[in-house]
């Protein structure tokens, strides 16, 4: 319809339903070309189509400033996708968005502009959408239309929804749902080439300026996964927005990075593979098992032979919904987690995967084994075991007539009375139960009994459904304690559950955004944590709090929370200008405090960044064991005072330690005040210890350290 205001989509709809169905008829590329300029020859002639501007006053990301449809855009074929960031669809329909920017610039004539329209009350925050356009990498304008004003106006009913316009705002065409690359590029292109030789087009700039190129570097980005294994007393990270896979020590020593920083889909020694925005991942041993979620791909990671494999997937995303054919030639849809289990009688034989494009909980048979009512599977098979395919909150005691939403969280419970594989159920806003005798799929918490009602999402602690969660991406399960762990991502909160009374509380976090550590668990704040595990016999929890780029460590026994820091990999990116000093050597005995005392200045004109993790570390290289248990790492917030950091020496040495240093490096991110230039300076400081056998009585012994930027 059309009023004064403008018009909307169901204008179009009439005309556009003809030309879609000639072009389903259409045998080649030229006819349907053909069929295209025809359509807008007529297009041309009718009433006038312009829709309503943007309003004003909206929050806008990658651009210097608001866009409008009668200025800014004024002149260009202009592509608003309709998205919410949490939704697969939309994900889905990004690649090609990209190949489209790639193939048409703003010169050109083509400006395409995301109009986040939420579903969650999270996704109305700019600070989020600006963290999913980074984690996604859009690099075109994006607009927050946080009430979705537009969507209402031009009467758009799903995500995703691509709209076409013409140089003056008119529409032209729109795409509803995924699937539709080929289409999205005819009509790009037929209506550039249209208007081109109109004279209608522009080349101007429209004030592109994307916020990623003013960040700050960083260790990890949106990690999206944590998983550990217990044995080697190892993690594994999908560092996704770094495209590669960390395994690291429980106390931070990184060990083996595989991937990155750039995307790609390359196989062979892990010195040259490659991974896109992987999400799940499980490590048994020296095998790590990584969804690689924007490949479509399951890969395997051989630590000791030192090399990566495919080993479900052909590298696009698939439709299939049953699966059965071996790994390597079967297509699967947006992988997001991955753990072992068993079924049939040999341990560990399955790789169950969270197959969130298809929303489906699937099967990679890595040994011969057997889904309960199926006959038997040959290792390589990979296979849906549960879920329609339809997305939906549906419970059902057949597993294939259950039906999931978005499917982002995996953790494994054996062991009677059990006997389950959890689910973080994200777009139901659920935790569901897969039973692993007969596959019946259950509520367990969030959520409501209507199984097409994807929007019962909240945070409230309780039982059962009266429990509400918003998005959550992780689960984590503690045998010892038979209790479930929960990242409740939207709500940036860590949830537990007790499955026998179904009883939700929150365990930690404020539910703000935000990057604080305590004092106590309930004040600690996430920023969408995406992954979970449990370490220590259900002492801690691992947190991949994913858009504060980092791993925080919940110690459930002492109440308090930290961060692992990587050791090897802040040596790795030390730079080469950093100052080096090297201390006088200073006298200590066993069981003293050696207090490091260090003032800071910045150039003047200049303050800290306070978006960028200026911070500090503290280590022992060659005699790590002379800082055990201590806090090696901090932030640095404050330049005012001094950088206060201590080391208690243990009370006895059990060895002599040869040419013993602890070394305090820094890291500063500033700006200086009067213009938009930052940079990232650091300094060590080594200070060689000399062991004595007793000083007396004096308990610290202080060392004042200096530095100017």
């Amino acid at each position: 319809t059309c009023v004064p205001g403008g018009c909307s989509l169901s204008a179009l709809f009439p005309v556009q339903s003809q030309l879609d169905c000639a072009l389903d008829d259409a045998a080649t590329q030229q006819e349907k070309e053909n069929i295209v300029n025809e359509y807008l020859e007529r297009l041309g002639e009718k009433e006038d189509l312009k829709i309503p501007d943007f309003q004003t006053g909206l929050e806008w990301l990658n651009t210097r400033g608001p866009l409008s449809l009668n200025n800014e855009l004024s002149g260009k074929v202009v592509l608003l996708d309709f998205f919410t960031y949490c939704c697969i669809n939309c994900i889905h329909i990004l690649p090609a968005l990209h190949q489209l920017e790639k193939r048409h610039t703003v010169k050109d004539g083509l400006v395409i502009v995301g109009v986040h329209s939420a579903k969650f009350p999270n996704e109305k925050v700019l600070a989020n959408i600006r963290s999913a356009v980074l984690r996604y990498d859009i690099c075109h304008p994006v607009v927050n239309d946080s009430e979705a004003h537009l969507w209402h106006e031009l009467e758009v009913s799903c995500w995703p929804t691509l709209v076409l316009l013409g140089p003056c705002g008119n529409l032209l065409f729109s795409l509803v749902g995924e699937g539709h690359r080929d289409r999205l590029m005819l009509f790009a292109d037929c209506a550039l080439r249209h208007y081109g030789k109109q004279g209608l087009l522009k080349s101007h700039d429209v004030g592109i300026k994307l916020y990623k190129d003013s960040l700050p570097p960083n260790i990890l980005a949106f990690p999206g996964k944590v998983a550990i294994d217990n044995g080697s007393k190892r993690l594994a990270i999908a560092d996704t927005g770094h495209h590669r896979i960390l395994v690291v020590s429980l106390n931070g020593q990184l060990l083996h990075v595989i991937g990155g920083p750039e995307s790609g889909r390359k196989d062979g020694d892990v010195t040259e593979a490659s991974f896109s925005s992987p999400q799940g991942v499980a490590i048994k041993g020296d095998v790590v098992y990584v969804a690689d979620t924007e490949n479509h791909l399951i890969r395997k990671i051989e630590l000791l032979e030192g090399k990566v494999t495919t080993v479900a997937g052909v590298g696009a995303q698939g439709t299939d919904r049953e699966g059965g054919a071996m790994g390597t030639t079967q297509p699967i849809s947006s992988p997001w987690d991955v753990t072992l289990g068993t079924a049939g009688s040999v341990e560990d034989n399955v790789l169950w995967i969270a197959m969130a494009g298809t929303h489906q909980i699937w099967a990679l048979f890595l040994a011969d084994g057997k889904l309960p009512k199926v006959s038997e599977s040959k290792a390589g098979v990979c296979v849906r075991w549960a879920g329609s395919g339809s997305e939906e909150n549906r419970n059902n005691s057949y597993p294939h007539k259950a039906g999931f939403a978005q499917p982002s969280g995996l953790a494994l419970a054996p062991e009677e009375p059990w006997s389950c594989l959890f689910v973080a159920d994200s777009e139901s806003s659920t935790i569901r139960t897969l039973a692993l005798k007969d596959g019946a799929v259950k509520s367990l918490i969030g959520g409501e009994r209507d199984p097409m009602n994807l929007f019962a999402f909240g945070d409230v602690d309780g039982k059962g459904v009266d429990a509400k969660l918003q998005h959550p991406l992780g689960v984590a399960w503690a045998p010892e304690q038979s209790l479930l762990y929960v990242a409740d991502s939207y709500n940036h909160k860590i949830k537990v559950v007790q499955p026998k009374s179904k009883l939700c509380n929150t365990l930690a976090g404020t539910g703000e955004v935000g990057d604080t550590l305590g004092p106590e668990l309930i004040k600690t704040s996430f920023n969408e944590p995406g992954g979970i595990c449990v370490g220590d016999g259900g002492k801690l929890l691992y947190v991949a709090d994913t858009n504060n780029h980092q791993i925080k460590v919940l110690d459930l026994v002492s109440k308090t929370v930290s961060r692992v820091y990587f050791t090897e990999e802040e040596r790795t990116l030390f730079p080469k200008s950093a100052a080096k000093k090297e201390m006088a050597p200073v006298s200590v005995a066993a069981g003293q405090t050696v207090v490091m005392s260090l003032t800071l200045s910045l150039p003047e004109g200049a303050k800290l960044t306070e978006e960028a993790p200026s911070c500090w570390t503290l280590s022992a290289e060659g005699t790590e064991w002379l800082l055990d248990h201590q806090v090696t790492t901090g932030d640095i917030t404050d330049l005012s005072k001094p950088l206060v950091v201590s080391a208690k020496l243990p009370p006895e040495f059990k060895e002599s330690p040869s040419d013993p240093k602890l070394t305090l490096a820094v890291w500063i991110y500033y700006c200086l005040e009067t213009g938009s230039a930052c940079t990232m300076k650091a300094a060590s400081f080594s200070q060689p210890l000399n062991i004595t056998a007793c000083l007396g009585e004096v308990e610290e012994v202080t060392v004042a350290l200096a530095h100017a930027f």
